[in-house]
């Protein structure tokens, strides 16, 4: 970034619940033509929380993770569960 950008009363984050939603991008071209792209946040995607992704660098890391505490839910539980969403 050039020195002459103030960022100084920014604010991180701003727009990113509308972004999670999805957006358009319009590119429009020297020749005149527009091409316009909708970008949808994926089914079953999760965004994790800032202080949250300190400690997941990646998607493996996330599921290693749940995929240990959900072993340690109670058989039981886990079938209540699976009753309960069918």
């Amino acid at each position: 970034m050039r020195a002459e950008y103030d960022f100084s009363r920014g604010e991180r984050g701003k727009h990113h619940r509308a972004m999670q939603s999805g957006y358009t991008v319009t590119i429009r071209r020297a020749d005149g033509t527009t091409t316009i792209k909708e970008v949808k946040t994926p089914k079953g995607a999760v965004v994790l929380a800032p202080d949250v992704q300190e400690f997941f660098p990646d998607a493996e890391a996330v599921n290693t993770t749940l995929r240990s505490l959900i072993r340690l839910v109670p058989n039981k539980r886990r079938v209540n569960l699976k009753k309960q969403k069918a």
